[in-house]
């Protein structure tokens, strides 16, 4: 399966499913979200939302694409933003962790493994933003079609744990170091560091003689300065 994924932009944010391209559940206050569906204007509410959080914070969501076409995508950003976070039963979300909104899957990609995909991908995003734990409100009794709120047992499936139990409406953490690999970390940590390392271009001495360096192996990266 051909997929590449990439941050929401303002380009791109007519690739969300229609149905979310024009939902204001999470960026509006309920009763301002009701006003923008009776004015129609909830496209632009949309897009006004997701233009003062790349403004202000910076990525917010991403989107995969399996063969070119768009597969599912995930919404998230600090719970000051979210205005209806305030509203749930399990709430205030953490102030030190990122608040997921949501996360969906095509039904025709649905088994793929797109959507635990999705979520690690926020998880190393906000890792290397050194954000210390993300939160969901997950939903305990989710129906046939996908709906606003995460269901729990994926969120649990995926690492989240239950601060804050509910029968509907659950809050879940993760902290973000247990999100992501050794292996990623220590890779992350060796490509920060060779990133930035730094090596004095020098006149070529004979060898044997002061000033000879030994030659630096084939594939390492040298930056001059």
């Amino acid at each position: 399966m051909s997929w590449h994924v990439a941050a929401v932009n303002l380009d791109n944010l007519g690739d969300l499913p229609k149905r979310c391209r024009s939902c204001v559940f999470w960026e509006l206050a309920p009763h301002l979200a009701k006003q923008a569906e009776e004015f129609g204007t909830t496209d632009l509410e949309k897009e006004a939302w997701v233009s003062e959080i790349l403004l202000e914070w910076g990525s917010c969501g991403k989107i995969v694409y399996v063969r070119g076409a768009p597969a599912g995508y995930v919404m998230y950003a600090p719970p000051s933003a979210v205005p209806r976070a305030t509203e749930m039963p399990t709430g205030p979300v953490s102030a030190d962790a990122v608040l997921l909104t949501t996360l969906q899957v095509m039904p025709e990609y649905a088994g793929e493994g797109l959507g635990r995909m999705l979520a690690q991908s926020v998880v190393k995003d906000l890792t290397r933003r050194g954000v210390k734990a993300v939160e969901a409100f997950g939903e305990a009794r989710p129906g046939s079609e996908p709906g606003c709120i995460i269901p729990a047992d994926f969120l649990r499936s995926v690492g989240f744990k239950t601060v804050r139990p509910h029968p509907r409406w659950p809050r879940l953490r993760m902290e973000l170091r247990s999100g992501i690999t050794w292996k990623e970390d220590v890779e992350h940590a060796l490509e920060q560091l060779l990133g930035t390392v730094t090596i004095p271009m020098q006149a070529a001495a004979p060898v044997g003689q002061p000033g000879y360096q030994v030659p630096a192996p084939a594939g390492a990266r040298v930056r001059a300065i």
